[in-house]
């Protein structure tokens, strides 16, 4: 099954996706878009437009496992998404996700400045591969 992975961000956000076999995560966007409602609306349309079985949007829990704004808004914005598609909405822990697509970044010789670009959808794909690999040992 397909299946869209979301790092929902303030002003952009990341958009994954992984095959039908569940086995490459790759990345396909990032919306600049600071409206909620465009941003949800626009990732419905994401999960329409690759025919996704699933959504997996990231859930920024504190390091401490507890919930801050952030994770809430997720939340919120998870419980909008589901009133547009009628496929599961799946929150999935991406805590170090960003400082882990910025040192992915790095390692690969992009220039800071170029990050900004590109950061959402490699962090979209690290939730992604997380969650795939959670599925392959907990099937």
């Amino acid at each position: 099954m397909k299946i869209l992975a979301v790092d929902l961000g303030d002003a952009r956000t990341g958009l994954a996706a992984c095959d039908r076999t569940e086995f490459l995560a790759s990345p396909l966007c990032v919306i600049s878009e600071w409206n909620e409602d465009r941003v949800i609306s626009r990732i419905a349309a994401a999960a329409e437009e690759i025919e996704a079985g699933m959504i997996v949007m990231g859930h920024p829990l504190n390091m401490d496992g507890s919930k801050g704004p952030r994770a809430e808004k997720c939340e919120k914005a998870a419980e909008k998404l589901k009133t547009l598609v009628n496929i599961p909405v799946v929150l999935w822990d991406e805590r170090q996700t960003t400082v882990q697509a910025h040192n992915i970044l790095h390692a690969n010789n992009k220039k800071e400045k170029q990050h900004k670009d590109v950061v959402d959808a490699v962090a979209a794909t690290l939730i992604l591969e997380s969650y795939l690999a959670y599925r392959k040992n907990n099937k």
